[in-house]
């Protein structure tokens, strides 16, 4: 944290770049969610940490799947196929609600 407030932006490999800016705004103004919420989260997330995703999940009473091998963007066959699959069962799910 301390190097990106320092930095103000860093440049990644992944094609995300982190902001300073943006990070301090989302933390001042936190979200209020009231709609039922299903999460896809690839094992290999190089954004979001798994931790994060659990507690929000948890504070906000939402589904998570984890994909094993899945990444931020599901963008391969295996992903893409894993992701239609899950959004078929997924839709079941919130349909049911």
């Amino acid at each position: 944290m301390a190097e990106l407030e320092a930095r103000g932006i860093i440049y990644t490999e992944f094609g995300e770049d982190l902001s300073w800016e943006y990070l301090s705004y989302v933390r001042s103004h936190p979200i209020k969610w009231n709609v039922p919420t299903q999460i896809l989260y690839g094992e290999k997330d190089q954004l979001t940490s798994l931790a994060t995703m659990q507690d929000f999940a948890e504070k906000h009473q939402a589904g998570l799947t984890v994909m094993e091998n899945g990444e931020h963007w599901f963008h391969t066959e295996e992903q893409m196929k894993f992701l239609d699959d899950w959004m078929k069962t997924d839709w079941n799910i919130i349909q049911e609600e």
